[in-house]
This record gives structure tokens, C-alpha cells and sequence, in this order.
């Protein structure tokens, strides 16, 4: 699974919430979802294909944490579609004003003749 298919489904972009935080075990995660948790562990589990997740066995307990690296393709995508605009700069307001004041002067310059034609 790749990250965009593990981040299409709500269940499992609330785990990711929960994991951004602290690693965690299945059933402190189960707590506050109102699944299963045999569904939860396959919603980690489908986390930890797409790399999202990684897990770790402490005696009994399986604790699970985020893996931020995992997101990097859907941030990389997001930041490609946000339009970056360069900042308004002295010459380019010198460049406007200009522009302004020859539009303005042309339309005073136009006769009454000129502009119903």
C-alpha cells in the first residue's frame, strides 16, 4: 500500500494523529476509536506497509510509532500544488506606478469622439 491509499481512509489518518505524538500501544490507540481492535492492528498494519508506521515488541506489548520519512512523497506532492509568488519588489512597484499614470494620462488625453467609436 502506498501512502496516499493509507491516508484515504479516516481510521487510519486518526492513528496517524494519535502516533504523531508518542509511540503507542494497540490498545491505548483502540481506546478512543469506536472499532475493534483486531481492526485497529490491520489498520496499523496497512500503516506499516505503506512505511507510515513502524512497530516494536516490548515483551507481550506491540508499540508503534510514526514515521515521518514515510509522509515525505505526500508532502512533496502538496508543496508542489501551493503557487509560490515572489515578493513585490521596489522596481516592480516603480513599474506599476508608471504604468498607472501613462493609462491615466492617455484616457484624459482621449476625446469624447474617441472613446464611443
Amino acid at each position: 500500500m502506498d501512502p496516499y491509499a493509507a491516508l484515504a481512509d479516516p481510521v487510519r489518518r486518526s492513528l496517524l494523529r494519535a502516533l504523531a505524538g508518542r509511540p503507542q500501544r494497540v490498545v491505548d490507540l483502540a481506546d478512543g476509536l469506536p472499532i475493534s481492535r483486531p481492526a485497529v492492528s490491520k489498520h496499523l498494519r496497512l500503516l506499516a506497509e505503506a512505511g507510515l508506521v513502524t512497530v516494536e515488541a516490548r515483551g507481550r506489548e506491540r508499540h508503534y510509532a510514526l514515521v515521518r520519512e514515510g509522509l515525505a512523497p505526500v508532502t512533496a506532492y502538496v508543496d508542489s500544488l501551493v503557487v509560490r509568488t515572489q515578493p513585490l519588489t521596489e522596481h516592480a512597484l516603480d513599474a506599476l506606478d508608471t504604468e498607472v499614470r501613462r493609462t491615466g494620462r492617455e484616457r484624459r488625453q482621449t476625446t469624447p469622439t474617441e472613446e464611443t467609436a
